[in-house]
């Protein structure tokens, strides 16, 4: 499909800086492309009890959001060092992470990089690293000298929280975002990005869902700095997704099953989940056990196994995200409810509003 079908225009003032207070005060534009002439109605992130049955199952991404925005000098034989800085996102051993680095072109294989700026950021010693592969887009591959805990350790120690560079452009990353950028269930360290439709959950929503009977399910998908990545190409048979790492475990897919059998829905908790659930099922609708990097590029035209509904965030023009929610509850419908979110006054982005999709029948 053509790229630009999936763009629009939103006015800066549109971008949230910050979360709403409380999380789940935020707003939400359900959108339901099966209800006849009511397809959009607006409501509160508190009110998904009012959409929710008994037996229905909400899967939630519990991976947790590292510091995983490095800035450093590289060291090159006959050359003066140069600041460069690097946002991890996937890692590749343990020792061993993808990275995006500014500026790229610079960066050579084989160039040493001291992140810190020299200081001891831990009893084990300063975090250096070795580029052993550069790829496409600014992408390289950082050998460290640690590995593991100790690796882990260092990076959270001189990291920064890779704010998404529409927020980042207009304000510096301060103490808040530690707690804002990250979901109250967030449980296993990786990502690179929060999984942001969680961000607007709180133990008292927890509690009401728990009250009506709504089942709570947790798989993981470490985000990468690949979902920020504008769509360059024309076509969209041209762009290359950047792969992430996640799983699903046997129990969890056992629970979901069950749920599917007895006539609940299945509700995923952001595009991060449903795209996991959608790399785990099989044609049939069953959902196996699964783990490994998942590249599903979801357009419309897809056909959805296992997900019913979606509650998301408001994504990018001509991002793989609109485009999957597009694919999810039908183009136009989508692009409708983006104009009335525009005109009415959502929050986009990462801190912003969300929204409720049924699936287009």
């Amino acid at each position: 499909m053509r790229v630009d079908l999936f763009d629009f225009d939103l006015p800066d003032e549109r971008i949230a800086l910050r979360p709403a207070e409380p999380r789940d005060s935020a707003r939400l534009l359900v959108v339901d492309p099966n209800n006849g002439a009511n397809v959009l109605s607006d409501h509160q992130v508190r009110d998904l009890t009012s959409f929710l049955r008994p037996g229905d199952a909400m899967v939630f991404n519990d991976t947790k959001v590292i510091p995983a925005q490095l800035e450093g000098v590289r060291h090159r034989e006959g050359a003066p060092g140069q600041q460069v800085s690097a946002t991890l996102h996937m890692r590749a051993a343990p020792d061993r992470w993808k990275a995006f680095a500014k500026p790229g072109k610079r960066i050579k294989i084989g160039d040493r990089i001291q992140f810190g700026h020299g200081e001891n950021v831990s009893i084990l010693g300063a975090l250096d690293a070795v580029v052993e592969e550069k790829g496409e887009g600014g992408e390289i591959t950082l050998r460290f000298d640690l590995s593991g805990p100790a690796l882990d350790e260092a990076i959270a120690a001189v990291g920064h929280i890779p704010l998404p560079p529409y927020i980042a452009a207009k304000r510096p990353e301060d103490e808040r975002d530690r707690a804002d950028y990250q979901t109250i269930y967030a449980r296993e360290e990786g990502a690179v990005a929060a999984p942001t439709a969680g961000l607007h959950f709180t133990p008292s929503l927890f509690a009401a869902l728990d009250a009506i009977g709504v089942e709570r399910h947790f798989v993981t998908l470490h985000v990468g700095a690949g979902t920020f990545l504008p769509v360059k190409a024309d076509d969209t048979k041209d762009h290359k997704m950047h792969f992430e790492i996640g799983y699903v475990d046997a129990a969890t897919a056992a629970k979901l099953n069950a749920v599917k059998a007895r006539g609940g829905r299945i509700v995923c908790v952001g595009t991060t989940s449903l795209r996991l659930i959608e790399s785990a099922a099989g044609d049939d609708g069953t959902i196996k056990a699964w783990s490994g990097a998942t590249g599903i590029f979801i357009t419309p035209g897809y056909r959805f196994k296992a997900v019913d509904l979606l509650m998301t965030n408001f994504h990018l023009p001509r991002s793989t995200l609109f485009m999957l929610v597009s694919a999810f509850a039908g183009l136009d419908t989508m692009r409708a409810a983006y104009t009335h979110a525009i005109e009415t006054g959502y929050r986009f982005y990462s801190y912003g509003d969300g929204s409720l999709l049924y699936r287009k029948d």
